[in-house]
């Protein structure tokens, strides 16, 4: 890393001298120098990891006089750091900004199969500069860290930010027609393939991520940002404006891919289909409650004993620094008061099995003003149904005693 903040650093002293100079120069010289500078956005195809699903955003920095072609990247991170997994899910993920050769960004992502996408922007050599300038400090050991947030800011709002924020002009996407969309509905055009990372997805966001996003908020996705970038334009005033993007190309083609993951079971049994089956145990098991005691018992034990830990995990998120996640209407359905049921003298008593029914039919309501993952509505629905048929057979048989 030193190496090439080196590399990067004496591009830059370069770069300054020359921009200095012509400043200086008459007004008809040509900017040579910074013609030779080119800063590009380039946005990279989902991978086959969860993380890579999405896409990724770098700038590549290119000195064409002096042969340096360098990729700033703002989505180094380690799966080595200590919980990483417990931080990552808490909002509490540190990523790196690094930088990197060309040769070798373009054959990782070569190797992996992802397309990559270049769109050369349209800047001036002041626009260069300072952009450079950013990058430099940016770059400095006690800059390069900071925390991660995958809607508010990753590698695409980092990269977004520090190109826009250095320009002398103002950036107006409004030519560009905006449709009205939400975090959910703008990942699910990534993970709609992949089921039970949807799901997982889903499970986890709450009724914030389902309220309309700007244009601006919508960035946070590579695609959407390189779609924005290339209808943008740059307005510096006194009717002065021009395209921000002036090229746009594909280094690495996108390939048709095949579903070698389609034929695996896992992948087969998606979650609707393991929750219609978990509801048919349901409603069979309440249906035979009185004469099949016994397998009553274990089916709704095991039924709280897994919704009651899934609870746990959406108690938890209440506390994470994802804004997207604290408010969940699924936890009164996968409720960690669901835990209690499995000791007899606590689900017995009148006043929390009308505890538990209502938590059910409140998620039922929440589920017409949230997204709940998939199957996650109608388990609601059949646990309130059930949960009143098995209420009204305990109060019938308390009557009797």
């Amino acid at each position: 890393m030193k190496r090439f903040q080196y590399i990067f650093r004496s591009v830059l002293l370069v770069f300054s001298m020359s921009f200095t100079h012509n400043i200086q120069a008459a007004q008809t010289s040509s900017d040579i120098y910074g013609d030779s500078m080119q800063i590009s956005l380039l946005t990279c195809g989902p991978g086959h990891e969860i993380y890579s699903l999405y896409g990724h955003t770098a700038i590549r920095f290119q000195d064409l006089r002096n042969h340096q072609d360098l990729v700033i990247n703002y989505g180094i991170f380690s799966f080595r750091q200590k919980y990483f997994i417990l931080r990552f899910i808490f909002g509490l993920t540190d990523y790196e900004m690094g930088i990197i050769p060309y040769e070798d960004f373009y054959e990782e992502y070569k190797s992996e199969g992802r397309w990559v996408k270049e769109q050369t922007l349209n800047l001036s050599p002041q626009d260069k500069q300072n952009i450079a300038l950013a990058i430099d400090k940016n770059y400095m050991p006690e800059n390069r860290t900071y925390r991660y947030n995958y809607f508010y800011d990753n590698c695409t709002t980092r990269a977004r930010d520090i190109l826009i924020n250095n320009m002398n002009g103002f950036i107006d996407y409004h030519g560009y027609q905006h449709f009205t969309s939400s975090y959910r509905e703008e990942i699910h055009q990534w993970n709609k393939q992949h089921q039970w990372a949807k799901w997982g997805n889903d499970l986890l966001l709450g009724l914030k991520a389902d309220r309309p996003l700007s244009m601006e908020e919508r960035q946070f996705l590579p695609d959407s940002l390189s779609h924005d970038f290339q209808h943008a334009i740059v307005n510096y005033g006194h009717g002065k404006t021009k395209k921000l993007v002036s090229k746009s190309s594909y280094l690495l083609s996108p390939t048709p891919t095949s579903n070698i993951e389609d034929n695996d079971f896992f992948n087969k049994l998606t979650p609707n289909i393991l929750i219609l089956f978990v509801i048919v145990i349901i409603i069979t098991s309440t249906v035979l409650q009185r004469k099949a005691r016994c397998y009553y018992i274990l089916t709704f034990s095991v039924l709280w004993l897994v919704t009651g830990l899934c609870g746990f995990i959406l108690t938890a998120m209440i506390f994470s620094q994802h804004p997207t996640v604290s408010l969940n209407l699924q936890i009164f359905i996968l409720n960690p008061l669901n835990l209690l049921l499995l000791f007899p003298k606590i689900r017995n008593k009148r006043n929390y099995q009308l505890l538990i029914i209502s938590c059910y039919a409140i998620g039922c309501i929440g589920s017409f003003f949230q997204t709940f993952a998939d199957g996650i509505q109608l388990l609601a629905f059949v646990l309130l149904i059930t949960s009143v048929m098995s209420f009204r057979v305990a109060q019938k048989q308390h009557q009797l005693l």
